[in-house]
């Protein structure tokens, strides 16, 4: 059976413009975009924002002139249409009007067309969380990779001491089964391939991938962090659909002492900083951070302490800038 969806660069651009007259808070313009179904639906971020039917639709204006103006950046969007409907899905950072607080976003949209015009039926927004910190569990893969770790594939300075890195891809799932197994797997092909690139680039071993995550150990904090930002920056500069994001975490230590505990120790505390992080993140240990001290080319965010899964204790880690 043929494919009944095709891609649809008018509903991607209906769904961006929507986004950013939201974010100034040109109510007219918002809800000019609105169906006229009574099935219409809002869902917000917010706990309790589900909205329907079209009296809400027409208090909408009201609720978003209310709001403090937004200012978004990183916009990616994919749209679909199929006959009279059509979707899209975008990705996006928001940042307050004095830039002070940021967050990832995810929105989809649902479009009918009435009268030969798009218009949206449907909206949906998310601020995502780490599946530990949302649902009590982590990526498979991460765990996979950490427990495969051998110290024989690591590459090790003469101080014993290595800067492990792992990556992993946020939604993969859901974008494998969007895709189809084929496409997908030519997908995490040429992207685990680039990030091999990457990593022998500046001096690392990747010790493994498995499914699309990746574990590779470096012998320099400041070559696994550099390695970081240029899988960050490729990864951003890729137009393919659908747009990929990475989560990238790196911890520092010593992994040849006292047999593999140590080893365990350091690749398992790498993994769990991945786990936390958000979509097209790095988080680095404070071990990881001190290790480069002023050195320049890195700008941090933090310190933040949260609790690690498997580990005793409240450990700190760093965000690492990579937008140049």
């Amino acid at each position: 059976m043929s494919d009944p969806f095709t891609p649809s660069a008018e509903l991607s651009a209906i769904a961006r413009r929507w986004l950013q007259h939201y974010a100034s808070r040109q109510s007219k313009m918002v809800a000019n975009l609105f169906s006229g179904s009574e099935a219409w639906t809002y869902v917000g971020s917010d706990d309790n924002e589900i909205w329907t039917g079209q009296d809400l639709c027409r208090s909408f204006n009201a609720y978003t002139d209310e709001q403090a103006r937004l200012i978004l950046e990183d916009i990616k969007v994919t749209g679909f249409e199929a006959g009279s409907f059509g979707w899209a899905c975008a990705t996006f950072t928001v940042l307050s009007e004095n830039r002070q607080v940021s967050s990832f976003f995810r929105s989809t949209f649902v479009f009918t067309l009435e009268d030969a015009v798009w218009k949206i039926v449907h909206v949906h927004n998310s601020v995502p969380k780490a599946s530990m910190e949302s649902m009590g569990y982590e990526s498979r893969s991460l765990d996979e990779l950490a427990a495969s770790a051998d110290v024989g594939s690591f590459h090790i300075g003469r101080t014993g001491i290595a800067s492990v890195m792992f990556t992993d891809i946020v939604g993969s799932t859901a974008l494998a089964a969007a895709m189809g197994d084929a496409a997908w797997s030519r997908k995490i092909k040429a992207h685990l391939a680039q990030i091999a690139s990457d990593i022998q680039k500046f001096g690392g071993t990747l010790v493994k991938s498995l499914g699309d995550g990746t574990l590779s150990s470096f012998t320099s904090a400041q070559a696994a962090m550099r390695a970081a930002q240029a899988i960050q920056r490729v990864n951003a500069q890729d137009e393919e659909e659908p747009n990929l994001s990475i989560r990238i975490g790196i911890h520092t230590g010593d992994v040849v002492q006292s047999g593999g505990d140590y080893l365990g120790s350091v690749v398992n505390k790498a993994a769990r900083i991945a786990a936390i992080a958000e979509p097209d993140e790095i988080r680095v240990s404070d071990a990881t951070r001190i290790m480069v001290g002023a050195a320049p080319g890195f700008i941090f965010s933090g310190p933040e302490t949260t609790r690690l899964k498997g580990l005793e204790g409240d450990h700190t880690f760093y965000r690492l800038e990579w937008r140049e």
